[in-house]
């Protein structure tokens, strides 16, 4: 009888697949099955200052997806990073299939300056360099680690943003068509799921992986389905855009069974074709004549831009019918700099 035990035991060990990650590392953090860890993502000093990336591990009690969720790349998009906060304090490592790796606060440097869009150290876009230079400067070597450690490491991510200091900006999502039928369908199933009714498409992104740029499309080009959401404006964090990048992230979780959570995914979407960039044509004082979320014809008078003596300039208006993404929230305006963000609506 004991013989015939050990054979079924031997026979059930062969017909159970070995657990591909017992444990789950990412820089410092390490955590097992069924656990959260925090640490860090050291980034090394190099041609500049080195800085340290905080990193959350949840590592779900049974085997799943592995799902990278970042924020933070512009340090005061403050929404983004406050729900990402609340994210790791709401998951529960042992109700969770697969792991979940969660950066809240890729810029450090913008977050403790107040330095909007750039890292200071460097002057560098941390959402513009991917997939990074493992010997350039700080916002490169950072890509190079975040490409390295934690997309390659992910199934799936999720890249949160919002409004920053001078984007007064409407919630919405991005969904970047790869040209992979199936990665996109997985792709466009998350980005539902999130649940935002405004949904960018964006055809545009570059599809050379050593020249992916941004750290959503170093996902997406490396054939892992990915997708951008952003709620939060003007660097206030209003309870409402916080809940819904949380609720999105969770969304998500449900819709690839990493979480047993209900997915109601969005049925009639704001689909938006493309983007229109608006520039001030001069330094100055604007003055805005619309707010995020309005409709325009194309001719609206979206602002007016003065001297810093309260004489106008020039007006700003729209060149083509669309969506206020977003408006500059601030009085301050440089020559090239971002007046309005429009959105193309798809028309049926």
């Amino acid at each position: 009888m004991w013989i015939l035990g050990l054979m079924f035991l031997a026979v059930a060990s062969r017909q159970q697949p070995a657990d591909p990650h017992p444990t789950f590392t990412v820089g410092t953090a390490t955590a097992q099955r069924g656990e959260t860890r925090y640490g860090a993502l050291p980034v090394p000093a190099g041609v500049d200052s080195g800085s340290s990336i905080p990193v959350a591990v949840v590592h779900g009690a049974s085997p799943g997806p592995v799902l990278a969720i970042t924020a933070g790349s512009h340090g005061t998009e403050y929404a983004s990073i406050l729900a990402l906060h609340k994210l790791i304090a709401t998951l529960d490592a042992r109700r969770l299939r697969g792991t979940v790796i969660i950066l809240p606060l890729i810029n450090v440097s913008s977050f403790e300056q107040r330095v909007p869009h750039l890292n200071p150290v460097d002057g560098k876009n941390m959402n513009r360099f991917y997939p990074g230079n493992a010997t350039g400067t700080q916002t490169e070597r950072a890509s190079y680690l975040i490409t390295n450690a934690v997309v390659d490491q992910s199934d799936h991510l999720i890249d949160l943003h919002g409004g920053d200091l001078d984007e007064s900006l409407r919630p919405y999502s991005y969904w970047t068509v790869s040209g992979n039928p199936t990665q996109d369908s997985i792709s466009r199933g998350m980005v539902l799921a999130f649940g935002l009714d405004h949904i960018i498409i964006s055809t545009d992104r570059p599809k050379d992986p050593a020249a992916s740029r941004y750290l959503e499309n170093t996902a997406t080009t490396r054939g892992k389905p990915s997708i951008t959401a952003e709620a939060g404006y003007a660097g206030t964090v209003m309870p409402a855009d916080v809940d819904a990048l949380v609720s999105g992230c969770l969304n998500v979780m449900g819709y690839l069974r990493m979480l047993d959570r209900p997915v109601r995914p969005v049925t009639r979407p704001v689909w938006i074709e493309r983007t229109i960039t608006v520039t001030s044509d001069s330094n100055g004082v604007f003055h805005p004549l619309v707010v995020r979320g309005q409709s325009v014809a194309t001719g609206t008078r979206l602002g007016y831009v003065t001297d810093y003596l309260g004489r106008t300039l020039f007006e700003v208006t729209a060149p083509e019918s669309g969506l206020v993404l977003y408006v500059n929230a601030l009085p301050t305006i440089a020559r090239g700099g971002t007046v309005a963000s429009l959105g193309v609506v798809q028309r049926p």
